[in-house]
């Protein structure tokens, strides 16, 4: 017997060591023993993130939606003409002339409001799509209107589609554009929304000799009906899509850099800034001369069809000035634009007030539609443009949609209160004194302005949202 087998037969604390080192096992981690340590399962495969629409559907889509804005500004607009032979036929006085035009006002601002939740339920297609059958139902119902009560009911579905596509047409287009496009198309649909009021213009003045109101709303369901069809086979949004897909998943959905609770300092300063706007945007004055620019001519002895005439050449003004607009906004910035916009309102609109407090005559007239065009286009070039851009970038993404839709509504609302009061406290004090007031609220907008609105031409998301959080 060898040594080595002799050794390892008395027991292993006289076998020989090996020389290469033991390696004990680790202990394993401990659980605790009502939660055993499940075994490893497979994660099912990711879906791939919506895809943005091609070219080719990005722009027919774009085509589509703006459509919305199109009906936006005729519905709008077309009042104006329509009036002068509808108080007519159905014997409106004052108080009702104002509640057939606020009427869509209101319906306005209860669409802006309650169509931010089921966007984001239902997605931006299917409200886009009731948004266009809402159009359509609600012209058919003006063209068919028999008396005052069914006339405001028309006016009041129409209000509730306008409010609804003010709401929710920028919103998808925002989420279908490239990030290198998203501020034109938002743009553009303003564009598009003076367009429309052009077109009412053009369509009133068709129809005036004949005095024929009907025809003037009947022209809407053209692009009503071509919304309503085409909406049907536009892609869904991508940002949506992919919102739904997380939430299915049970994922936590994505947080963008800068979102920040709706408490957030960053937050309330956004929605001090978005609503005052809104309410200067229309306490200054714009729809009194978009809903009553006609009525506003009579009144300084023009006949019917004269001031329907003005009446396009101030909505080719606020054409050209909107067009204008979209280059200059991300080059001179939007802060140059809205004190030069509040300054030419108020400017003109205290020259306005003093032109309608003398009698009529071929000079007041002229100059009285001179103030008119140099308003609407100061308005055009500013805060038209600027106010819904701001409403969109100085929110953060996540408080974006309610941020968007407060906004709006307060501007309707306040848009309600003009024309609804416009000609009972133009006939109780004066229309030169209602002007004057509009231009205090430009001028006390423009100081605004300076102390509170933040440049954000060219700037981050982060970046604006640091500047709005207080040190």
């Amino acid at each position: 017997m060898r040594l080595q087998d002799y050794a390892r037969s008395l027991g292993p604390s006289l076998a020989p060591r090996s020389p290469m080192p033991v390696v004990r096992p680790q202990p394993q981690a401990s659980y605790p023993p009502h939660e055993p340590q499940e075994p490893h399962r497979p994660q099912p495969p990711q879906a791939p993130p919506p895809q943005a629409p091609s070219p080719g559907r990005l722009g027919a889509a774009t085509a589509v939606v703006a459509l919305g804005g199109l009906l936006f500004g005729f519905d709008t607009g077309v009042i104006s003409g329509a009036m002068l032979f509808l108080k007519e036929d159905f014997a409106l006085t004052s108080f009702q002339e104002g509640t057939v035009i606020s009427a869509l006002l209101f319906g306005a601002a209860v669409g802006a409001l309650g169509s931010a939740r089921p966007a984001d339920r239902f997605g931006r297609k299917r409200v886009l799509v009731a948004v266009a059958a809402t159009f359509t139902l609600g012209l058919a119902a003006a063209v068919t209107a028999r008396d005052f009560a069914s006339m405001v009911a028309a006016r009041t579905i129409l209000g509730l589609a306008v409010g609804s596509a003010s709401t929710v047409v920028p919103l998808y287009l925002a989420e279908i554009a490239p990030p290198r496009l998203r501020g034109r198309l938002v743009t553009a649909n303003q564009v598009l929304l003076t367009v429309g009021i052009l077109v009412s213009y053009l369509v009133n003045l068709a129809f005036a000799g004949s005095a024929d109101w009907r025809a003037m709303f009947a022209v809407g369901l053209i692009p009503s009906a071509a919304m309503l069809l085409g909406t049907l086979f536009i892609p869904e949004s991508p940002e949506w899509l992919r919102r739904r897909t997380e939430r299915r998943s049970g994922s936590r959905p994505r947080r963008t850099a800068g979102a920040k609770a709706p408490a957030h300092p960053a937050v309330r300063r956004a929605l001090l800034i978005g609503l005052t706007l809104a309410a200067v945007q229309q306490f200054g004055g714009i729809n009194s001369i978009i809903y009553y620019a006609p009525s506003i001519m009579a009144r300084a002895g023009l006949p019917a069809t004269h001031s329907i005439q003005y009446a396009v050449f101030i909505g080719v003004v606020n054409v050209i000035m909107t067009v204008a607009a979209v280059p200059l906004i991300d080059r001179a910035g939007r802060r140059p634009l809205l004190l030069f916009s509040l300054a030419g309102m108020a400017v003109s609109l205290v020259t306005l007030g003093a032109a309608m407090s003398v009698p009529p005559g071929p000079v007041t007239n002229v100059i009285a539609l001179i103030c008119m065009i140099t308003y609407v286009g100061s308005f055009a070039i500013g805060l038209g443009p600027v106010f819904w851009i701001l409403a969109a970038e100085l929110f953060p993404p996540e408080a974006r949609a309610r941020g968007g839709a407060l906004c709006a509504l307060v501007n309707w609302a306040a848009n309600f209160l003009v024309g609804q009061l416009f000609l009972p406290v133009a006939d109780a004090v004066g229309v030169s004194w209602v002007f004057w007031c509009f231009a205090a609220v430009a001028a006390g907008g423009l100081v605004f302005v300076v102390r509170q609105v933040p440049e954000t031409k060219n700037r981050s998301l982060a970046d604006i949202q640091a500047e709005l959080t207080p040190r």
